[in-house]
């Protein structure tokens, strides 16, 4: 008899818990609700010296872009040639631009390197640190430094604030044809005719990994946007894809019939331009795995490949001394520009799309607009 008292005591017990509970839940409830409303009012009032935001962008959160429309296509069709520049003593071999102003950087067979303003073609700056030809030039996502692939073996970091060379890496066996800085600025891998990529650390001037697999000259390296993905194009004829945190070759593609020369990623990333010593050009869908497009712009060779904003132009930059400009969807030739005395050896589309620029053995560089 005790024991069930004590258990009618202790359900007596637990359903007037309960009830207390469920009194108090609409009061919890409604506090609750106070205290959120309370925050987000703070939220939404400016702090002191903060400029409030503008009456029309009341009610809506002005740190979430808004859906931009995707960008024109490039009317390649028009352009004509409007600036040449005598750049160097001997070929251009490269070009690469700023990512955040209107300039310019040329490699050069003379073993300089130079920076100009655009459109005018002032001359900024100019490295002359190399003990051989310069054949790859790249900036630093902020805007600070440049990357310089030479013949000498070696990559050379500059710094424009200090106005100097401030980091050499010297461990390729052979002549360095390009270097690439990843997207964050802290790593940068660079391509060999020793048949290997390497991978710096910029924080300690090391090389982290060697990527070896390739069984000639990797003549390109070229990071997927925004991922730990690179891809190289070789003298072996073949594209490959690779993960920097394995350092192993996650996909290769075949299709090339000689060297390949030159490649490049859509803004997107998702699909691969290459080109090659026979003037085939060549789209490749990353995801798939495939072959998309294949465009023959021979018989001389492609010696480099651009993407426009929208990724649906091509520019090849032909040993014949034109540029040539296709669709990507259809491969249809849009352009052909003229104007070089000799081989083009490399051509970059403005990323706001007003322009083309063009570089090539006849010692000078090219504006078509």
């Amino acid at each position: 008899r005790a024991g069930g008292l004590r258990e009618e005591a202790a359900q007596a017990a637990m359903e007037a818990a309960r009830a207390e509970a469920e009194a108090a839940a609409p009061a919890e409830r409604s506090a609750r609700r106070s205290v959120s409303e309370a925050r987000a009012s703070s939220a939404r009032a400016p702090s002191r010296g903060a400029p409030s935001p503008p009456a029309s962008d009341a009610g809506r959160d002005t740190s979430a872009p808004e859906d931009e429309e995707p960008p024109e296509p490039v009317p390649v069709e028009n352009f004509k040639l409007s600036k040449t520049f005598k750049g160097h003593l001997m070929s251009v071999s490269n070009i690469a631009l700023h990512p955040k102003k209107s300039i310019l950087a040329t490699a050069s067979d003379d073993a300089t390197w130079k920076m100009w303003d655009l459109p005018n073609g002032n001359l900024i700056m100019s490295g002359d640190g190399h003990k051989d030809w310069v054949a790859g030039v790249n900036f630093h996502p902020a805007g600070t430094h440049l990357a310089s692939a030479s013949g000498d073996c070696t990559v050379k970091i500059w710094d424009f604030a200090q106005k100097r060379c401030t980091m050499t890496l010297t461990e390729h066996t052979a002549a360095v044809w390009n270097a690439a800085f990843h997207d964050t600025g802290d790593y940068l891998a660079s391509c060999s005719l020793d048949h290997s990529v390497r991978l710096w650390d910029l924080h300690t001037a090391r090389c982290r990994l060697a990527f070896r697999g390739h069984v000639d000259s990797v003549n390109e390296v070229c990071w997927q946007p925004f991922t730990n993905n690179f891809a190289t194009g070789s003298s072996d004829k073949t594209v490959s894809l690779w993960d920097m945190r394995t350092g192993l070759c996650a996909q290769t593609l075949y299709g090339h019939l000689n060297s390949v020369n030159h490649l490049t990623f859509n803004t997107n990333g998702d699909v691969i331009a290459s080109c090659d010593a026979d003037g085939l050009v060549k789209l490749w869908d990353v995801r798939m795995v495939a072959e998309m497009l294949s465009v023959d712009c021979g018989p001389h060779p492609a010696n480099k490949v651009s993407f426009d904003r929208a990724g649906e132009t091509v520019a090849v930059a032909s040993d014949d001394g034109t540029v040539k400009c296709f669709g990507s969807n259809d491969g249809e030739l849009l352009a052909e520009l003229r104007g070089h005395e000799d081989a083009v050896q490399g051509v970059l589309f403005d990323p706001n799309g007003e322009f083309l620029v063009s570089c090539s053995s006849d010692h000078t560089f090219r504006l078509w607009s």
